[in-house]
C-alpha cells in the first residue's frame, strides 16, 4: 500500500536524502557499444540501498550498460513528477513506481512501454501480473518484496504464556485476554501516526474476499458499501472491539510508531496491527527482531478459511519515450530474475517472499517474511483492496482513528468512509458514480 509506504518513510525513515546521482559503480570509460540509461526511484533508504545492489549487479554482467539513477520525493509531491514527467514526454527511461491502482493514474496505454508477452515477465508469478495490467496489457516487473499486512506479534510472549497463532477472531480475543491478564498490553496502536491506524480494515480484506467475492467489482462500481456489506463492517467493528475491552496500550493517542515498536519488541506488548515493510530499519539496533518478531493475518470468524491480506512489491516500468528499449529490458528481466532478488537480499532483509518464480528466502530471513510466505505458498492470501480497485478515500486514516478511540460507532465510521470514497470515485471519472 503505497500511501502506507509513503508515511513510513516519513515516519520510521525521516530521510531526508540529497539527490543520488548515480547507483552504479561510478564513471568508467564509454566503451564502444555502451549505453547509458537513467532510472528514477524515490529517495526512501530501503529503495535507494535496493536499488543500488540491484544495479551493481546487474553491471557486473552487463558492463556496456551504465545505470544513472535519481531519486525523486515520496509521497503526492513525488507523484505529481512522475505524472508531469510522463505527460511531458521528460521521464527516465525507467522508473519504480506503484503497483495497482495507482497505475491507471499515469495512463498507461499512452505512457508506457508495453510488456505483453515479452520474455522479460518469463520468471513473474502470474498471480502478480494483474497488479501492473491495464487495459489487458501489462506494463512492469516487480522489485522488492511482498508485505503482509496484519498482526506482528512477540514470539517469546507467546511461548511464556503457551499461546498458539490464532486462525478466528474469536482465538484472537482469548489469547488478548491472557496476556491482559499476564500484565501486559494485548494490542499496540500508535495513533500518533495515524496511518497505522487502519490496519484492522484494510489488513481484513482477505476475509472480506473470502466472504463476498464479488465485492471488488461491486465496490468499484458503487454498487457494494462498507456500511451495507457485514463483512467490510467487521474490521470496524474489530477496531472497536479491541478499544472497548481494554486491550490498548496506556496512551495510544499519543504513541508514536517508534515508540509502539519498542513495546512489541521489548514484550511488554504481544500485537501490533501494522504493515511488515517497516522491520528493516529497527535490526541495526534490535537484531532479535528478526527471529523475535512473528506475523499472521488478521483473523476472520471461520478458522477454516484462514489467511492474510498482502500488499503487492512496486514494480519498474519503461517509459515509452525510451531510446534505448533494448538495452531497458535486459535490465528488467534481471530485475524480476532470481539473480536480481538476490542482489536485492545482499541490500535489504526480505519482509516477505519476492514475486519472482525460483526466489527464495534466505535460511536467515526475517521470521516475518516466513510466516508470509506460508499463506503464499497455501494459497490463502489476497492483494489489498488498493491493488485491486482504485476507489480509496482520503480520510480514512482519521476515520479508523476515531473508531478506534470510541469516539465514532463502528456502523458510523463504516458510512462515514462510503461517503468519503465518493470524492476519489468521481475524480476518477468512474461508472456508476
Amino acid at each position: 500500500m503505497k500511501t502506507y509506504h509513503r508515511r513510513l518513510g516519513a515516519a520510521v525513515a525521516a530521510l531526508a536524502l540529497a539527490a543520488l546521482t548515480s547507483c552504479g559503480s561510478g564513471e568508467e570509460p564509454a566503451a564502444d557499444g555502451a549505453v547509458t540509461l537513467s532510472f528514477l526511484i524515490d529517495n526512501n533508504e530501503t529503495s535507494v540501498v535496493t536499488a543500488k545492489a540491484v544495479v551493481d549487479a546487474f553491471r557486473k554482467t552487463n558492463p556496456t550498460i551504465k545505470i544513472e539513477t535519481e531519486t525523486r520525493p515520496q509521497g503526492g509531491e513525488g507523484d505529481n513528477i512522475v505524472k508531469t514527467r510522463l505527460s511531458t514526454g521528460d521521464m527516465a527511461d525507467m522508473f519504480w513506481y506503484n503497483s495497482g491502482s495507482l497505475l491507471q493514474a499515469l495512463n498507461p496505454a499512452q505512457s508506457l512501454a508495453d510488456l505483453t508477452g515479452d520474455p522479460v515477465l518469463k520468471d513473474v508469478q502470474e498471480s502478480y501480473l494483474p497488479v501492473v495490467t491495464q487495459g489487458g496489457k501489462v506494463y512492469g516487473v516487480p522489485m522488492g518484496t511482498a508485505a503482509g499486512g496484519g498482526v506482528m506479534y512477540n514470539r517469546k510472549v507467546y511461548a511464556d504464556l503457551g499461546l498458539q497463532v490464532p486462525k478466528s477472531w474469536a482465538e484472537f480475543t482469548a489469547n488478548n485476554e491472557k496476556i491482559k491478564a499476564a500484565g501486559l498490553t494485548p494490542v499496540i496502536s500508535a495513533f500518533k501516526d495515524t496511518w497505522t491506524s487502519q490496519l484492522f480494515v484494510l489488513g481484513d480484506f482477505y476475509n472480506v474476499q473470502a466472504a463476498a467475492p464479488d465485492f471488488v467489482r461491486d465496490f468499484t462500481a458503487n454498487k457494494a458499501k462498507y456500511a451495507t456489506t457485514p463483512a467490510a463492517t467487521a474490521g470496524f467493528q474489530r477496531l472497536a472491539e479491541v478499544h472497548r475491552k481494554g486491550y490498548l496500550n496506556k496512551g495510544f493517542g499519543s504513541t508514536t510508531l517508534d515508540d509502539g515498536l519498542k513495546l512489541l519488541i521489548s514484550g511488554k506488548g504481544a500485537h501490533f496491527p501494522l504493515l511488515t515493510f517497516v522491520l528493516p530499519p529497527l535490526l541495526a539496533d534490535n537484531p532479535q527482531v528478526a527471529t523475535d518478531i512473528g506475523f499472521f493475518g488478521i483473523p476472520g470468524d471461520d478458522p477454516a478459511r484462514n489467511g492474510a491480506t498482502i500488499w503487492e512489491p512496486g514494480a519498474v516500468y519503461v517509459a515509452r519515450t525510451t531510446e534505448h528499449l533494448d538495452a531497458v529490458k535486459r535490465f528488467l528481466a534481471f530485475v524480476a530474475s532470481p539473480a536480481g532478488t538476490a542482489a536485492a537480499t545482499s541490500a535489504v532483509p526480505p519482509t516477505g517472499p519476492y514475486r519472482v518464480k525460483g526466489s527464495t528466502l534466505p535460511a536467515d530471513a526475517l521470521q516475518v517474511a516466513k510466516d508470509l510466505q506460508v499463506y503464499i505458498d497455501g494459497d490463502a492470501t489476497a492483494p489489498a483492496l488498493e491493488f485491486l480497485s482504485p476507489v480509496k478515500g482520503p480520510a480514512l486514516e482519521q476515520i479508523t482513528v476515531a473508531v478506534g478511540s470510541g469516539l465514532t460507532p463502528p456502523a458510523e465510521g463504516a458510512a462515514q468512509y462510503d461517503k468519503d470514497v465518493e470524492k476519489q470515485a468521481k475524480q476518477l471519472g468512474l461508472a456508476g458514480w
